[in-house]
């Protein structure tokens, strides 16, 4: 019971960090209709940038780690800036429907080989910040990190929610949103906002970086797979709701540790992605998402 217990942390651990990435794709999906396949990617420069970080402020691991936090997410968040602007934004004029697709996929390839030129192809450690003594939870060793993803993750998505229901610019966001020509037509800069929905996505993946990064080796490589398994998170919760992603989330993280011990580590991807075609035949849009219906 303990060693279930314990897998099923880790488990919640993971897929809180698949549930942050999948609500950057929910993001940017709900104001332009697009996604950054390059979410990954984001998560990888935020983690490696906050590495740099924590080695150059001084203060003791908890508190460098502190003060990295903010000035990672501002990196994201001018990062998912140049994203929209170079790859996204042209497709839009020209109502290109596949033109993004290639651009930020081109992009996340730009940004793995910068990322293997300035800080090379082998994995790194990132220091620790908290205790790696574990807490006994219900007989379970847990390690006070993995609390921290789970604390830092629900934070994060709870805090971007807040912002679009209270604040003047969140209601931009949640009106484009809901009519992207409605919108325009009530004086909201649609184009702006869509910058805005990029960069808050881009700013969550990096802040994600940072936080699943002491619990794994953090590389040039560390995104490409995080970035699909959470794309495949979106699909499977609904890439319109945000209960979706946590719950896709959770389902895939502790199917994953699950698998992997009970199984093998070989095939602690295999569920998840058979949940996904399972879900893909039988409700296209996704457990909580709804169904777009067009008038033609």
């Amino acid at each position: 019971m303990e060693i279930l217990l314990q897998l099923a942390f880790s488990g919640i651990a993971l897929g809180m960090i698949y549930a942050v990435i999948a609500f950057g794709y929910q993001l940017t999906f709900a104001t332009s209709g697009t996604l950054n396949f390059g979410q990954g990617e984001s998560l990888m420069l935020g983690a490696l940038v906050g590495l740099s970080l924590v080695g150059n402020i001084h203060g003791g691991p908890y508190m460098s780690y502190l003060l990295m936090i903010p000035l990672v997410i501002v990196f994201g968040g001018l990062q998912g800036m140049f994203v929209e602007w170079i790859g996204v934004r042209p497709a839009i004029k020209i109502k290109s429907e596949f033109g993004w697709i290639m651009s930020t996929i081109a992009l996340a390839i730009i940004f793995k080989n910068v990322a293997e030129n300035i800080w090379g192809k082998d994995d790194l450690t990132f220091p620790m910040p908290l205790s790696s003594a574990p807490i006994e939870i219900l007989g379970a060793n847990v390690q006070p990190m993995q609390i921290a993803v789970i604390v830092g993750a629900l934070a994060i998505m709870a805090a971007v929610e807040l912002f679009n229901r209270k604040s003047i610019y969140g209601k931009a966001v949640v009106a484009t949103a809901n009519d992207r020509d409605a919108a325009g037509l009530m004086g909201i800069n649609t184009g702006m906002v869509i910058t805005f929905s990029y960069a808050l996505s881009s700013a969550t993946a990096a802040f994600a970086g940072v936080l699943v990064a002491p619990l794994t080796l953090t590389g040039a490589t560390m995104g490409a797979s995080l970035g699909l398994k959470a794309f495949a998170v979106a699909i499977i919760g609904g890439l319109t709701s945000g209960v979706g992603a946590i719950v896709g989330g959770l389902i895939l993280g502790i199917a994953e540790t699950m698998t992997g011990y009970y199984i093998s580590t070989g095939y602690k991807e295999v569920p998840g992605l058979l949940l996904l075609l399972l879900v893909l035949a039988v409700k296209p849009s996704g457990l909580f998402g709804k169904a777009a219906i067009k008038k033609v």
